[in-house]
């Protein structure tokens, strides 16, 4: 009997075109590990094991005709942001206990229109509200990972933790998140797998709930980067209901998978040294620059002054179009309602009970920034600290092709060692993630080795706007170099 746990998107794609096993056995085996792992991991805010066989049953009628999309058959975790048509979206919330939307989100639509099994939604923290998936109204979720000879539970990063705990657990194939802050990259280097936030307006945002909505960037986590090249491709195009969509086309970034990044200029920003980085996080930096030196890359050494202001103006601006964007949970025309004595009564007791603590917390300073006394002196320096940053990742690729950083400061650390503690603390795991959300631009996470330990790192590419191909170019020629097969044992 196949392995489905240790097979990658493509492989699963060429086993179900040749016929080796059938969509429906590999909806229901996905259907049972989901279920098997749930208790240990809790990845998931539902699992629907009859939607997954209708659907598989269906991808198996066009296989047999020779027909079907680019994702014919392969099951796809849903991070549970993202609308599905009938389907329970919550935003691991309470305030949307029971919510399921009338429509479709155009990413999901996507992913079926070209084959994709829908299996499972998964956990993630508050409407997207964090870095390490514990503040998800249903507990933390739990990281597949464990340190050598340790049986203590880990975060597997957020806020799309669901996401990445489901793929590299090896249940799903591929997943969705979505990136505000770093929230696909982060986990996706704490779980050992790949993880891409495309260029802002790649992926429609129609139908995703909201956090901040300059920043959200939809994107895919993959096994491989062949795999979230696929992903990113097929989720990816201009979608009319979406005002901040790209209208230009989607090019064939499969095809640049594997080519040569010989003669590419890489950028190294002295600026991402950080004071009391940890000397294994510099080592694989420095692993990382003679890889792609092998490769036949030019090293640049560049600068980027504005990065230390992104963590501060990134606290400000995604916080006050939270606190937007959150003003029209009040349970009147849906989610959870708390009678109150009268309609303020209502309004002030539903959102109470409904929003967690995190999500309050955030509400708060971005009601605060935008409020008439301090607009000017924290919201719109904001925005100006933004545009400098803008500015100097133009700058910097006048110079270079693509940049390349840590993805995060440490690996995985221990459930609840450091949400409790200082919120601040937390913060901090966003630090090299924030400012490609902040500039717009495509930056991807590659696992690249173990710390000492055995806990995943990961490396960061970056490259310019619109520019996924060479992002995807340089990503595959670190995987090559990396040869990162490391993946979880099984314990759950």
């Amino acid at each position: 009997m196949t392995d489905f746990s240790s097979l990658t998107l493509t492989e699963v794609l060429t086993g179900l075109k040749a016929k080796d096993f059938t969509a429906v056995e590999l909806a229901g085996a996905t259907v049972s590990a989901a279920e098997a792992a749930q208790g240990a991991l809790n990845a998931f805010t539902m699992i629907d094991g009859e939607r997954a066989r209708e659907m598989a049953k269906a991808s198996d009628a066009r296989i047999a005709k020779g027909e079907g999309g680019a994702l014919e058959g392969a099951p796809i975790a849903i991070k549970d942001l993202f609308a599905v048509k009938g389907v329970t979206t919550t935003a691991s919330s309470n305030i949307l206990a029971g919510f399921k939307p009338e429509y479709e989100s155009t990413v999901t639509q996507n992913l079926w229109d070209q084959g994709a099994v829908f299996f499972a939604k998964t956990s993630m923290d508050e409407f997207a509200m964090g870095s390490s998936n514990e503040t998800a109204n249903t507990g933390p979720v739990i990281n597949p990972w464990r340190a050598n000879g340790s049986d203590e539970k880990l975060v597997p990063g957020g806020s799309s933790g669901g996401s990445a705990t489901a793929l590299s657990a090896g249940i799903s194939y591929g997943a969705t998140g979505t990136d505000t802050g770093g929230s696909i990259r982060q986990p996706a280097a704490f779980t050992g797998l790949v993880g891409v936030k495309p260029t802002y307006g790649r992926c429609s945002r129609w139908g995703v709930v909201a956090f901040a909505s300059s920043l959200d960037h939809p994107g895919p986590f993959g096994k491989t980067v062949k795999d979230t090249a696929l992903l990113t491709q097929v989720m990816s195009g201009h979608d009319p209901k979406d005002s901040t969509s790209y209208p230009g086309a989607v090019p064939d970034w499969v095809s640049a998978v594997g080519k040569s990044v010989k003669g590419l200029r890489i950028g190294v920003p002295k600026e991402y040294r950080m004071e009391g980085m940890p000397a294994e996080i510099e080592t694989l930096w420095s692993q990382g620059v003679e890889w792609l030196k092998a490769a036949g890359c030019e090293i640049v050494d560049i600068s980027l002054p504005m990065t230390k202001y992104a963590l501060p103006a990134y606290y400000i601006i995604a916080p006050a179009e939270a606190s937007s964007n959150l003003a029209r949970y009040d349970g009147m025309r849906f989610g959870a309602r708390v009678e109150g004595e009268d309609l303020i009564d209502t309004y002030e007791k539903t959102r109470g009970a409904g929003f967690g603590q995190e999500v309050q917390r955030r509400i708060l300073i971005g009601t605060y920034v935008l409020s008439a006394g301090y607009y000017d002196a924290y919201y719109l320096k904001a925005l100006k600290v933004r545009r400098k940053i803008y500015e100097d990742f133009n700058e910097a690729f006048e110079k270079v092709d693509a940049i390349l950083t840590p993805t995060t400061p440490s690996a995985a650390f221990a459930i609840g060692s450091k949400a409790k503690a200082d919120p601040i603390e937390m913060y901090l795991n966003d630090i090299f993630t924030v400012t490609a959300n902040i500039a717009g631009v495509p930056a991807m996470s590659v696992p690249a080795g173990l710390d000492a330990q055995g806990l995943p790192l990961g490396l960061q590419v970056i490259t310019r706007a619109l520019d996924e191909e060479t992002m995807f170019k340089v990503g595959a020629a670190l995987e090559d170099s990396a040869s990162f097969k490391a993946k979880p044992e099984k314990w759950w």
